[in-house]
């Protein structure tokens, strides 16, 4: 009977991924944890009270994507005080990391799917410290009481998550490894699958640790030197993080990006991510051409879509970093006469093909894409209209594909460009001890033209993530759509490569067309896009989870 009623929660998901609320939402990639964040909504807790519970739940239901042994960033607006900030988690190298740590023997890049498992990838996690320090700034309940519902969760049994039991049939590579494995093989020795109660007292008693000490029980102690030995001790690829990396670690109050698009202020995350200046960027660059033009994946749309994105993804690859090793040049990347020149190379008939970045006074080399798509991402309102939007990651499918007290430990440091130096140059994003690798997160939130908050977003997707927000963005302020149709909207993806258009949708007719006017058109499965939106309306808030996924938005 448990299990039947565990599955029916994930079956009404799926049948109703969209809400309706008056007082506060939440919109999270899964509904147990929507259920955890809802809960302590109802208790009167902080839009950060509720990502930090279901960012805990999240990490026992959805591990091969986000939890305890990965990083995020986190987007907050304060309407009483009219301010909005960014909270930096993500994950740091540790001291005996090397600008040429993932080169061969003979000085070339290693295969990036060689260098992801194993303890040489692990970045130190940030999200626990920066969760700590967000509730330190925002919160209302007592953080031990937003471990309770994970903890139980945890200790009890939850069922297996369709996208969980997918991710363990496609990965196999990563299933094989010995803690994947071990922490999801059933006593028979085969692999969880959908629906089946799974357990995780391991990771319920770091949960109680954290619970209790704070962040400070996660980066000194038993949970640290865990943390360590699984690295340094690695099956394969061993690194070198201590026990002095963890504790030095430190997550960080950052200025978010702004700018203006037609009538809307738009704030997203700025460096070490790059996705909030790519994604002003290009709708910065969109902005000459006026709204019917870009009507929701119209042959003119994915075209003008596709061809900012060329420009944005080209400068991507050069500029943003670490803003604490690299002098980001964000000004001059989001400067409106900038901007208008490299939206003057659009050409309306035709594609460009492969662009370069802008020439700006940093003198960087483009570096290669890395990312992949172990993300996750919430949309939350409270009460007291506090939003959030944060989204968090552990990099590939299960990370590093290593476990430690029970949480899969992440594969950031393969977000760095493998290459220190191309053509005689520096690659701004290359590794260094203590730097943080560049990320293509954008958490999001809108504000319309009076200055009120309107709309939250975000998703994973790796380096597409900024595709999906950025389209997104556009279908509903420039194409009128709901949140609800633009969160299931077909993708296409441009990332200076070829255009991605999602298989077996409608927009997959437009490959003939799109071919004509000079693109490379690839089929893509977009499993990856987890968009999560909420959406201030006259009378609450409407909220909607990607279909793609197992997510849900809830409220009252």
């Amino acid at each position: 009977m448990k299990r039947l009623c565990a599955v029916l929660l994930f079956v009404l998901a799926a049948l109703s991924p969209a809400a309706a609320a008056r007082h506060h939402m939440i919109a999270a990639a899964n509904p147990y944890a929507a259920e955890a964040g809802l809960e302590m909504l109802r208790k009167g807790g902080s839009a950060v009270d509720a990502a930090i519970a279901a960012q805990m739940v999240l990490t026992l239901v959805e591990p091969e994507s986000s939890g305890l042994g990965g990083g995020a960033f986190m987007l907050v607006w304060d309407p009483a005080a009219q301010k909005i900030t960014s909270f930096d988690g993500r994950e740091s190298a540790p001291a005996s990391a090397r600008p040429g740590m993932f080169l061969d023997a003979d000085g070339r890049p290693r295969e990036h799917d060689d260098a992801i498992p194993g303890g040489l990838s692990v970045g130190v996690p940030g999200v626990v410290a920066m969760l700590e320090l967000a509730h330190q700034r925002y919160g209302k309940l007592p953080w031990a009481t937003l471990f309770q519902p994970a903890i139980a969760l945890a200790e009890k049994g939850v069922p297996v998550a369709p996208k969980l039991a997918r991710s363990l049939r496609q990965f196999p590579a990563a299933a094989s490894m010995p803690d994947i494995r071990r922490l999801f093989t059933k006593p028979d020795g085969s692999l969880y699958g959908e629906g089946e109660l799974f357990r995780n007292p391991e990771l319920a008693a770091s949960f109680r640790l954290i619970a209790k000490g704070g962040a400070r029980a996660f980066y000194r102690g038993g949970i640290a030197q865990a943390i360590v030995d699984r690295v340094q001790h690695a099956p394969v690829n061993p690194g070198g993080m201590t026990l002095i990396d963890l504790e030095k670690y430190r997550a960080r109050e950052r200025p978010a990006v702004c700018d203006f698009y037609r009538s809307y202020r738009i704030c997203s995350m700025g460096p070490p991510s790059s996705g909030g200046i790519a994604i002003l960027q290009i709708l910065k660059m969109l902005e000459r051409f006026p709204a019917p033009d870009l009507a929701p994946n119209s042959l003119r749309e994915v075209h003008l879509f596709s061809q900012a994105s060329r420009l944005a993804y080209a400068d991507r690859s050069a500029y943003p970093a670490d803003p604490d090793f690299v002098r980001v040049p964000v000004r001059a990347l989001l400067d409106r006469r900038y901007l208008h020149r490299r939206s003057l190379l659009i050409d309306p008939a035709r594609d460009m093909g492969t662009a370069a970045a802008g020439k700006l006074h940093a003198d960087f080399a483009p570096q290669r894409a890395q990312e992949r798509h172990g993300t996750s991402h919430m949309s939350i309102v409270d009460d007291r209209g506090v939003v959030v939007s944060m989204t968090t990651t552990v990099e590939s499918a299960f990370g590093a594909e290593m476990v430690a007290k029970g949480f899969v430990l992440n594969n950031e440091l393969t977000d760095f460009s493998f290459e220190p130096m191309r053509d005689g140059k520096p690659v701004a994003n290359a590794p260094a001890p203590g730097k943080r690798p560049m990320s293509s997160m954008a958490p999001t939130i809108v504000f319309d033209k009076l200055g009120r908050f309107f709309i939250a977003l975000g998703s994973p997707g790796g380096p597409a993530i900024i595709a999906y927000v950025g389209e997104t963005l556009v279908s509903m302020l420039d194409g009128g759509l709901d949140e609800q149709k633009a969160v299931a909207l077909p993708h296409h993806v441009m990332m200076n490569g070829p255009l991605l258009l999602e298989k077996d949708t409608p927009i997959a007719t437009l490959a003939p067309a799109l071919t004509a006017m000079g693109y490379d058109v690839h089929p893509a499965s977009v499993e990856m896009s987890g968009l999560q939106i909420i959406q201030r309306v006259k009378d609450g808030y409407l909220g909607a989870a990607d279909p793609r996924r197992d997510g849900v938005a809830l409220g009252d």
